[in-house]
């Protein structure tokens, strides 16, 4: 799974960097939110998407085409369906091998998917020290430094108790899509996120495109952008730890042997 990531660049430079060309994050009712060295669900994260004008979406004029746009959302997705907003921390990831099918999902994957930018992402691996178990996180990211465009479902929940025309009557939230591990990621941990990379963009943010195979075809696992690793410290466990610090590699006093992990 994906259950903490870093999503650490500023809103100016996700403008450029994935070519969006209406920014909802300025215009919004929430401010920018800081980098996040320790980003757990349920927190406020960027998403990129090319939303269908909706009526039912008060942002968006119907004579509006659609466009590739920067929002905020909240990171575990809430079905339209779904009674109350409480699962909200739940659903944060989509199994690759199933979420075409799977009611929490199918629609969101249909119309509504997006990329979610991460500069990289925790695992935990599991050690014995001592004759205990322990789990010794790891930063995974890509060896260039540039970001992992997470393959992303997005979906609107209608909140009843707010009138039609308050602007949080619409909750946004999302879930990162994951698949089976590969290589040495798979050592650390059997589950890794999906991404999309730069040159299917276009193809995967399309709400238009709805063939489920050709979908499939547009993610790739996390490997395929040339990924690293390092230990990090056990500080990153606690979801009020946040900061730079989170993703600096252990010393080599502190790191156990490589024959330990692998």
């Amino acid at each position: 799974m994906c259950g903490r990531f870093v999503s650490a660049r500023k809103r100016l430079e996700l403008l450029e960097e994935f070519s969006i060309e209406r920014d909802r994050v300025a215009d919004g009712p929430d401010p920018e939110p800081d980098p996040d060295y320790n980003v757990a669900p349920t927190r406020r994260i960027y998403a990129v998407m090319e939303p269908r004008p909706r009526q039912e979406d008060r942002d968006e004029e119907p004579d509006q085409p659609p466009a590739r746009e920067l929002r905020v959302v909240r990171w575990g997705l809430i079905p339209f369906w779904a009674k109350d907003a409480s699962g909200g921390g739940k659903l944060i990831n989509a199994r690759a091998e199933t979420v075409a099918v799977k009611p929490a999902f199918r629609r969101a994957f249909a119309k509504r998917r997006c990329i979610i930018p991460a500069d990289g992402y925790y695992e935990w691996q599991a050690v014995t020290e001592q004759g205990k178990q322990l789990k010794q996180p790891y930063y995974i990211y890509r060896k260039d430094g540039g970001a992992l465009a997470f393959a992303g479902l997005y979906e609107l929940w209608r909140d009843q108790a707010l009138p039609d025309d308050h602007e949080r009557a619409w909750l946004w939230t999302a879930a990162i899509i994951t698949t089976q591990a590969t290589d040495e990621v798979g050592q650390i941990h059997d589950r890794m996120p999906m991404v999309i990379t730069q040159d299917h963009w276009a193809d995967w943010l399309n709400p238009g495109n709805s063939e489920p195979g050709q979908l499939q075809a547009t993610m790739q696992p996390a490997m395929a952008g040339g990924l690293t690793s390092h230990p990090v410290s056990t500080a990153v466990n606690s979801v009020r730890n946040n900061g730079p610090e989170l993703i600096v590699p252990l010393s080599a006093d502190q790191e156990r042997p490589p024959g330990e992990l692998f």
